[in-house]
């Protein structure tokens, strides 16, 4: 009997948005280091430069975009999506084409983002294995596929009645029905997504940023609700041994300022990639972290403040404020800032990659979320692990500067901080040989090297 032949070659396609993008070049640098040889399917806008630190040995292909990125604004990002997964088959179709003829059958399987679900028809039709990365936790990809069950035009109508709000989803505590539907209007849309995203039928395996220490529950619930194989390999910044968060440039200067802070009192600040914040806000912020008499390290990305490129839109007596207490960075190393001794708490918008990197470096957490993904992300970092808390309603100066206080100096957090600590240890025993993550990572090897 002839051997078959393994093939080695796994192709990624990422979603937009650098969340999505960060995580998938992580699990391709996990993947290549078993041994597999990687392609990165990316848009004109989505770019990652091929001499990047993260995989200089991946193979990129661009193609070109079937909608232009000036229309995600128009759309908005539920339209946007759907739109592009419509318009992507045919050019992605003709991609799988031009690969195969080139570089001959060596494709063992796709792994794509499941908000690129239009990959599911296109590797059926070329009779490729495809495998579905879903970026967030488990516990979000749940709630979807629950949603997706609803009778949308129902739901919308009941949930005007807080009652129906409020109402904890079935063996999904502490999630209430409201929760993942923060800030993803239009709903209706939102709906529709949940529908497309979660139908897997083509797909012969799911993988999961997340580790089982974390959300046990959710992922029982994962293998019940799509009967596939599910493999929770995170958290995937240890598994491909990432030291680099960003893709773009980081300030390392803001390492050496923090190696003059004293141990566990630095507060990091930072809100993700996409959030915008209002100058006033920034204004109080700014306020509050001075007040707190704590040292703190602020990210402000650029443009990240409406109508201004910084803090020029503070007084000068506050900028020589900020300046004497803090510092601020457009962008920072963040999994080195998080493991830095000198780091007691992390200011977030809780996206995902941001929730895993904190929590592997057992730093407690002031959730400040801005939309349903990181508004449960929030949920289990306040009431299931139990290492932070939620600030909700305007960020006014004494709120944040009783924040700050809470997690750094007040013996609240001190508790907070151990459990960070005993939730960092488990983790890090998961993708350690013999753990939960290191073993769903063999499994999902084998699974690859099988198809």
């Amino acid at each position: 009997m002839v051997k078959k032949e393994a093939k080695g070659r796994i192709v990624l396609v990422p979603a937009l948005g650098q969340g999505h993008v960060i995580a998938f070049m992580q699990l391709g640098k996990a993947l290549n280091l078993k041994g597999f040889s990687i392609t990165v399917v990316q848009g004109e806008f989505n770019q990652v430069s091929s001499s990047s630190q993260h995989c200089p040995d991946f193979q990129f292909v661009t193609i070109p975009e079937s909608l232009p990125e000036s229309e995600f604004e128009r759309l908005g990002p539920m339209e946007f999506i759907l739109k592009l997964n419509k318009t992507s088959e045919a050019r992605f179709k003709d991609f799988l084409g031009q690969l195969l003829m080139q570089q001959g059958n060596d494709i063992a399987c796709i792994i794509y983002d499941d908000l690129m679900y239009f990959c599911g028809a296109a590797a059926r039709e070329f009779e490729i294995p495809s495998v579905i990365f879903g970026t967030i936790s488990a516990t979000n990809q749940v709630s979807h596929c629950v949603l997706s069950k609803l009778n949308a035009e129902k739901f919308l109508v009941d949930m005007e009645d807080p009652n129906v709000q409020d109402k904890v989803v079935e063996n999904l505590h502490p999630l209430r029905y409201k929760d993942p539907t923060l800030g993803m209007e239009p709903l209706e849309r939102f709906f529709q997504l949940c529908i497309e995203k979660t139908n897997i039928s083509t797909a012969s395996g799911l993988i999961v940023n997340t580790a089982t220490c974390l959300e046990s529950s959710s992922l029982t619930r994962m293998h019940q609700e799509f009967g596939v194989p599910v493999y929770p390999l995170g958290p995937l910044h240890i598994t491909s041994s990432a030291t680099s968060s960003l893709l773009e440039e980081e300030d390392m200067s803001c390492i050496e300022w923090l190696n003059k802070q004293k141990p566990r009192s630095v507060i990091y600040v930072s809100v993700g990639t996409v959030a915008l914040m209002e100058s006033k806000e920034v204004l109080e912020m700014a306020w509050g972290l001075c007040n707190s008499n704590q040292p703190f390290l602020w990210v402000i990305r650029p443009s990240s403040i409406r109508g201004s490129e910084g803090i020029e839109s503070l007084s000068e007596e506050l900028s020589k404020m900020v300046l004497e207490r803090g510092y601020i960075v457009k962008r920072a190393p963040q999994i080195e800032v998080l493991g830095h001794p000198a780091v007691g708490g992390f200011w977030s918008h809780c996206g995902w990659n941001s929730t895993l990197e904190s929590i592997v470096g057992g730093v407690p957490m002031i959730c400040r979320p801005f939309q349903g993904e990181q508004k449960l992300n929030a949920i289990y970092v306040e009431s299931v692990w139990k290492i932070g808390f939620q600030v909700e309603g305007d960020v006014e100066r004494v709120v944040v500067e009783r924040a700050v206080k809470r997690l750094i100096v007040d013996e609240e957090g001190a508790g907070m901080r151990e459990r960070a600590l005993a939730l960092q240890e488990e983790i890090k025993a998961s993708v350690r040989s013999g753990g939960s993550s290191y073993n769903a990572l063999d499994e999902l090897v084998k699974h690859l090297k099988a198809l």
